[in-house]
C-alpha cells in the first residue's frame, strides 16, 4: 500500500477554496500511484472553525463540500481519508452513533468509489488551553478499521492518540477507553492520525515520543499528520511522520520511514507491503522536527504566523514602528522574511529623550533588510500636548509634576501616528512588544500596544535575544543577505526611552528573573511558595512580579491578537479574571 499525508493548509471557512486544493491534492496522490491520501482533522472547513459551527447552515454547507468532493473522485482510484465536523442525516448507516441536539461530531470521512464509505468520530475531546471541542462536538463511542490494500487501518484523531500527554493534561482521560488499544484489538496493522495541533516550542518532541511509545507498545505502524499554517493565534507545523515496528517483540521499537518538513505544505509518501515483516528492512530517514534547533523553529512558526494571518485576512503590507531596540528589529525581520522587505514600512519616531544611537539603529537595520521608512519626530507635537495637558491639569485641581502620563503620552503618539499610517496605506499595524514586558504590564495601551497583529507577544525577554543573535548568524538561511540587527540593538541595555537616561531596570525587575516567574506562574499555575523554592528567587519579589502579572489582565485583554507558541500565551488559552481580588502569596 502506498500512503499519502497532506501537510495542508485551509482557510477557515473556506469550503471552496479548501475542497479544491484538497481535489488537487487527491489528484496529485492518485497520480503517484497512491492507495491512501490522508488530510488533517477538519480539513475541509479548517481547524478550529469555533462558533461557525452553531452558524444556521454551515454544518449542511460543510457535508455538501464533503459529498461534491466525493463525487469529483469517482474517477481516481484512490481512497480519501478527510476531518470534517458531521452530524448523522438521513440515510446514514443504522448503529452509528447519533449526535445530541444540534452538536455534530469531530469526524473522520472515508471517501472511496465516489461515496462516503466510512465514518470515525473522535472520540477524547481536548477541553483546556485554546481547546473546547466538548462545546461543540458530540464524542464517539467505536474504533472504526477500514481495509486498505489488504491492510487493516485504524482511524483516529488527535487527541485519540496524544491523550493530553503532550501537553501535561494526562489526568483528563484517567479511566477512559484508549481509543489506540481498541483499533489494535479491531484488528489495525496501520494507525492514522490526522490532526490540528498548534505549534508549541516543545511540543513536537513530547509528540514523537508519544508516537514512537505507541508503535512500540502495539507493533504497529503509525501515520501522523497534523494540519500547516497560520489560522488567527494559532500556527500549526505540519510534520507528518510514519513509523513502523523494528526488532523483536521483547526489543521492539519504532523506525522513522518517512517525515515531513516543518511549516510548508507538502504530500509525504510512504510505503508499506502487505507483509509487515519486511517493513522493519525500509530504510530510515532522518526527522527534520528533531533535527533543528529551538530558535530554527520558533523563526519559522512566527514568519508562517505573520504571512498567513496577512493572506488570509486580506493584507498585503504592513507598518510598524522601529525604535532601534531589539524588540522592533525582530519584528521587522519576521515581517521582511514573511511578506518580503518591500512591503514593510518602518516609522522612526524620535522624541527629545531618544539617544542619537537608538534613530541611527533603526536606520541601519531598515537599509539592511531593504524596507522602506519614515521619519517622523514627535517632540514638537509632545512638548504642545504636555503645555495643553498641563494647563487643563491645573484648571482641575490635578496634579502638574512630570510622571508615567507624560511617558505615556509619547507612546499613545507614536501609536496614533502608527494608526494613522495603516488607516492610509491600507497596511496592517504590528506590534513590537514581547512576552515579558506585556506579563508585568510595562506598555501603554492605546500607544505600543496599538495594532492588528501582535508578533512576539508570546516570545519572552530571553528568547527575543536568543532569536536575534540565531538570525544574525544565520541569516542566509533566514533569506538575507546580510545579518539584519545591528549589534548595539542586541548589546545595549533595553530602554522605553520615555524620560532621561530611562533603562527597563530602573523599575522592572531583571528579566530573567520575570522569565523565570511567567514560565512557572503563567506557564504551569504554580503557587508563589513553589516557584521562590524552585528558582531561588526571594519570595517577595516572587510575590511582587505575580501581582504585576494579575494587575496588567485588563490591558492584555485589549491587546492584538498575538501568535501563540508557549504552553500558555496571553489570549484565549489563559483565562483570568480582571475584577478580582485575590492576591499570589498573601495567603488567605
Amino acid at each position: 500500500m502506498k500512503l499519502a499525508l497532506v501537510q495542508f493548509n485551509p482557510t477557515i471557512g473556506d469550503l471552496a477554496g479548501n475542497s479544491g486544493a484538497m481535489l488537487n491534492w487527491i489528484r496529485e496522490a492518485a497520480g503517484a500511484g497512491a492507495d491512501l491520501v490522508v488530510f488533517p482533522e477538519l480539513a475541509i472547513c479548517g481547524y478550529p472553525p469555533r462558533d461557525l459551527l452553531l452558524q444556521e447552515g454551515f454544518l449542511e454547507d460543510v457535508q455538501a463540500s464533503v459529498l461534491e468532493l466525493a463525487r469529483k473522485t469517482a474517477g481516481l482510484a484512490v481512497t480519501v481519508a478527510l476531518g470534517t465536523p458531521w452530524r448523522q442525516g438521513r440515510g446514514e448507516a443504522a448503529g452509528e452513533t447519533r449526535h445530541e441536539g444540534a452538536k455534530c461530531a469531530n469526524s473522520l470521512i472515508v471517501i472511496a468509489s465516489g461515496r462516503v464509505a466510512a465514518r470515525y468520530d473522535k472520540r477524547l475531546l481536548p477541553t483546556y488551553d485554546v481547546f473546547d471541542e466538548d462545546r461543540y462536538f458530540c464524542a464517539g463511542d467505536r474504533p472504526v478499521v477500514i481495509d486498505v490494500g489488504g491492510i487493516g487501518v485504524g482511524l483516529s484523531l488527535c487527541e485519540d492518540l496524544w491523550r493530553g500527554a503532550d501537553a501535561a493534561m494526562d489526568e483528563r482521560y484517567a479511566g477512559r477507553p484508549d481509543p489506540i488499544v481498541e483499533l489494535v484489538r479491531a484488528g489495525a496493522r496501520l494507525i492514522i492520525n490526522p490532526s490540528g495541533s498548534p505549534f508549541v516550542l516543545g511540543k513536537g518532541i513530547r509528540q514523537r515520543r508519544i508516537l514512537t511509545d505507541h508503535v512500540a507498545a502495539h507493533g504497529v505502524a503509525l501515520a501522523a499528520v497534523n494540519q500547516v499554517g497560520g489560522n488567527d493565534d494559532l500556527i500549526f507545523d505540519g510534520h507528518a511522520a510514519v513509523y513502523v515496528p523494528a526488532g523483536s517483540e521483547r526489543g521492539r521499537e519504532a523506525k522513522l520511514i518517512a517525515a515531513g518538513q516543518g511549516f510548508v505544505e507538502q504530500m509525504v509518501l510512504a510505503e508499506l507491503e502487505r507483509d509487515g515483516a519486511s517493513w522493519a528492512r525500509v530504510p530510515a530517514v532522518a526527522d527534520p522536527l528533531l533535527t533543528a534547533s529551538e530558535e530554527s523553529l520558533l523563526w519559522r512558526a512566527l514568519v508562517l504566523g505573520v504571512r498567513d494571518y496577512c493572506r488570509k485576512t486580506g493584507f498585503s503590507r504592513v507598518v510598524l514602528g522601529l525604535s532601534g531596540g531589539i524588540d522592533s528589529a525582530l519584528t521587522a525581520c519576521i515581517a521582511a522574511a514573511a511578506l518580503g522587505a518591500e512591503n514593510v514600512l518602518g516609522l522612526i519616531m524620535p522624541s527629545r529623550y531618544s539617544s542619537p544611537g537608538s534613530a541611527a539603529d533603526a536606520e541601519e537595520l531598515a537599509r539592511r533588510l531593504g524596507v522602506r521608512t519614515a521619519r517622523i519626530p514627535i517632540t514638537e507635537a509632545h512638548a504642545l500636548l504636555e503645555r495643553q495637558l498641563q494647563d487643563a491639569f491645573r484648571a482641575v485641581g490635578a496634579r502638574t509634576e512630570p510622571d508615567v502620563t507624560e511617558e505615556n503620552v509619547q507612546s499613545r503618539l507614536r501609536g496614533l501616528i502608527l494608526m494613522a499610517f495603516s488607516n492610509k496605506t491600507g497596511a496592517l499595524l504590528l506590534t513590537t512588544g514581547n512576552k515579558s514586558e506585556l506579563a508585568v504590564g510595562y506598555c501603554t495601551l492605546y500607544g505600543d500596544m496599538n495594532g492588528g497583529l501582535a508578533v512576539i507577544s508570546d516570545v519572552t525577554k530571553a528568547q527575543v535575544y536568543r532569536l536575534a543573535r540565531w538570525i544574525n548568524a544565520h541569516h542566509r538561511e533566514c533569506g538575507f543577505a546580510v545579518a539584519p540587527i545591528p549589534e548595539p540593538s542586541i548589546t545595549k541595555p533595553p530602554s522605553a526611552e520615555l524620560r532621561p537616561d530611562q533603562r527597563d531596570q530602573d523599575t522592572l525587575p531583571p528579566y530573567d528573573i520575570i522569565d523565570a516567574v511567567i514560565e512557572r506562574y503563567v506557564g504551569r499555575h504554580w503557587a508563589v511558595d513553589r516557584i521562590a523554592a524552585d528558582t531561588g528567587v526571594e519570595r517577595s519579589l516572587v510575590a511582587r512580579i505575580a501581582r504585576m502579572i494579575d494587575m496588567a489582565e485588563f490591558k492584555r485583554i485589549q491587546m492584538p491578537i498575538g501568535l501563540k507558541v508557549s504552553s500558555v500565551a496571553f489570549g484565549r488559552g489563559r483565562r483570568r479574571p480582571i475584577a478580582q481580588a485575590y492576591r499570589p502569596g498573601a495567603g488567605g
